[in-house]
């Protein structure tokens, strides 16, 4: 173990906002879903805004995974302090993050139906109904979460995290208490039910927005930015991006795309399926939140060391944050477990016994998988791109998704039907191997990469 105070220091200062703000965050994604489950529409709202948020899933993470790549550049040039190659490095992911939104809500609002068509059933046509009004507003947010979220995640790759939890409480407390005048109709405003689930985010997100640009520029003192620092983009940065980090952000995008495929599969085998799949994918989200947000500072921590050229301080960090995360699985998915009853007991739609049965049925199969989960996920999000390494996990996880988890989820839903949690550990089966390739890369001296351009040959 490693017995660094700065290593700990620095881990944590980034872990503990992006673990609170994935916590609060999450916390409005919970209230949301539960909101929705107590309108009159119940079951069929809860279904129809669950099987939609794949979709905003898909562009979270494309966006997510797009900043994210900026961060194999970034901490490591913040490792050698070269500012300015960081701004290079910020006005490249802000305009393609921005392009990535635009085109994306230029789809849905073209081919609405066509794209729900995908995700839900032909014969559920109440919960198309319900998606197609949620989907029209909701996919307007993306554009102000994209510039966001592009923002803080550089930020906090060189260590300005305050902004993380600023947006988590203004999220939680703008979100619910938005989606609590709009869903019920408060204030004297009519209820608008999911239609104002949807429009009570849209608001926050711009707020989100607002709310970053002020403290990017005129707050925090870390690193020194003006609007006239994102006009220009470096063409040799561009390219230097598009070899390291890309990678990144096409891993968490075609992930997320298979899990809307995912989650297509679910939509064709009934609401209760995607009601008792919305609850279990809330409680395990909750179960990875530390986790991941343990991910973040090991990324810039391992950065850092690669950056600077220190790959002993690299590896000996390496094995302490892997221990960390073993750790945090077993504490973890012991807890998601034993309360898997009482948190599906908050929804509305627990009131159906099917719905019910199945939600604590399949956040049992969910909790033995998170054990894997926080373990290679967390080295693959955070070592491993820390490090350099993220085409390799770019190929195992086009792999495992692509040829193992959608052919068998497919295979159990739709031809040897299996019953239902038995579809929903197809699609999961690979959390339960992925470990043992995340385990054998961080053994070896492969994963460790500089990419920084003084330092490597490009």
């Amino acid at each position: 173990m490693v017995r660094d105070k700065e290593f700990y220091r620095t881990m944590f200062k980034i872990a503990l906002p992006i673990a609170l703000q994935s916590l609060l965050s999450l916390l409005v994604v919970v209230a949301d879903n539960i909101m929705v489950s107590f309108t009159p529409d119940g079951v069929l709202a809860q279904a129809a805004a669950s099987q939609v948020n794949s979709i905003t899933a898909l562009v979270t993470a494309a966006l997510t995974g797009l900043v994210g790549g900026s961060s194999v550049l970034i901490a490591q040039y913040w490792g050698k302090k070269d500012m300015e190659r960081i701004k290079q490095v910020f006005a490249v992911v802000l305009w393609i993050c921005l392009g990535v939104a635009l085109v994306i809500v230029a789809v849905l609002k073209l081919f609405p139906e066509a794209i729900i068509g995908i995700i839900i059933a032909k014969e559920d046509a109440q919960i198309t109904a319900l998606a197609l009004t949620y989907l029209g507003i909701i996919c307007l947010s993306y554009i102000p979460f994209a510039l966001s979220s592009a923002l803080v995640g550089m930020l906090r790759t060189v260590e300005v995290v305050r902004i993380t939890m600023y947006i988590a409480l203004f999220a939680l407390v703008g979100n619910v208490s938005l989606n609590y005048i709009f869903i019920f109709g408060k204030l004297g405003l009519p209820p608008l039910g999911i239609r104002g689930a949807a429009l009570a985010t849209l608001l926050t997100r711009l707020g989100e927005l607002v709310l970053v640009l002020v403290y990017t520029f005129k707050v925090q003192r870390q690193i020194a930015l003006k609007p006239r620092d994102f006009l220009a983009v470096d063409r040799q940065m561009l390219k230097d991006y598009a070899f390291y980090g890309l990678p990144v952000g096409l891993t968490d995008a075609q992930w997320a795309l298979i899990g809307m495929l995912k989650a297509a599969i679910i939509g064709h085998l009934g609401g209760t399926f995607m009601a008792a799949n919305s609850i279990a994918t809330s409680m395990g989200d909750l179960g990875t939140l530390f986790a991941f947000g343990l991910a973040g500072g090991a990324a810039v921590v391992v950065g850092k060391a690669v950056g600077r050229g220190d790959y002993a301080a690299a590896k000996e960090y390496s094995k302490t944050i892997e221990i960390m995360f073993f750790l945090i699985g077993v504490i973890m998915a012991g807890a998601v477990y034993l309360l898997r009853v009482p948190f599906v007991s908050l929804y509305g739609s627990s009131s159906d016994p099917e719905v019910f049965t199945l939600s604590v049925e399949i956040i049992g199969i969910l909790a033995v998988t998170l054990l894997g989960t926080t373990y290679h996920a967390s080295c693959f999000v955070g070592i491993n791109r820390g490090a350099g390494d993220s085409r390799f996990v770019a190929l195992v996880d086009m792999i495992c998704g692509w040829l193992i988890v959608l052919p068998m989820t497919f295979l159990a839903a739709f031809v040897w039907r299996w019953p239902l949690p038995l579809v929903f550990l197809a699609t999961r089966i690979d959390q339960c191997f992925k470990w043992i390739i995340a385990f054998w890369r961080l053994r070896g001296d492969k994963w460790i990469k500089n990419v920084t351009r003084e330092s490597a040959a490009l």
